[in-house]
């Protein structure tokens, strides 16, 4: 896909997380993407000092990654992919949505659940759930600049294992059902940003017309 920088990530190609902070981080990065969540669990890490990012597990609405890609490049936070993905990534739908916002955006790929999780151990980040069922309001709670805002499928959220395999959740309060993901990465990456203070602060505005082909 011309203009966004993707990379898959195997774990093998990294440095095994140490054991400490491993915990319940059973399940290796051979493992099937459809099993993995059932075994394998990312804990609550001290923060690093890594900028924050978006994490989208397995989406399948091309329309909802391109504009996230878009809110990653313009709040600089990396976006990390967690596959199978329900679309090929040059899709034209994600290209029209994402712009040429899609230059500016860092974007991971991980082949599976369990490959994105041990590279999130290895760099000691902490997994926060968006998710309807969370007791907690995101205004309520103290992000971390490590942190990872993970959210689910459009159409099925994620897996009882993934929800217990973070250590918080989030919720933002509204009146209906839900809200679009895209819509609610926004909300809560801006809830995070201003507790940080980490709000960009140089603009870097891509050229008018070039577009992502």
């Amino acid at each position: 896909m011309t203009g966004l920088r993707t990379i898959r990530l195997d774990s093998e190609l990294y440095r095994r997380p140490d054991p400490r902070q491993r915990d319940n981080l059973t399940q290796r990065a051979g493992a099937k993407p459809d099993d993995s969540a059932r075994q394998t669990k990312c804990t609550s890490l001290a923060s690093i000092g890594k900028p924050m990012r978006f994490a989208l597990y397995q989406p399948d609405i091309p329309q909802n990654t391109g504009a996230i890609l878009r809110l990653g490049a313009c709040l600089a936070m990396p976006v990390e992919i967690i596959e199978p993905c329900g679309f090929v990534l040059d899709d034209r739908r994600l290209r029209r949505v994402a712009m040429d916002y899609g230059g500016l955006a860092e974007m991971r790929r991980h082949r599976s659940w369990a490959a994105f999780c041990e590279t999130m151990a290895a760099e000691s980040r902490r997994l926060v759930l968006l998710t309807t069922r969370a007791a907690q309001a995101h205004t309520r709670f103290g992000f971390d600049p490590a942190d990872v805002l993970l959210l689910g499928r459009e159409s099925a959220g994620v897996p009882a294992a993934v929800h217990a395999a973070c250590p918080v959740q989030v919720r933002v309060p509204i009146a209906a059902r839900s809200l679009n993901v895209a819509i609610a990465a926004a909300m809560v990456a801006g809830e995070a940003l201003r507790q940080l203070d980490a709000f960009p602060t140089a603009s870097a505005a891509p050229s008018e017309g070039k577009g992502i082909r």
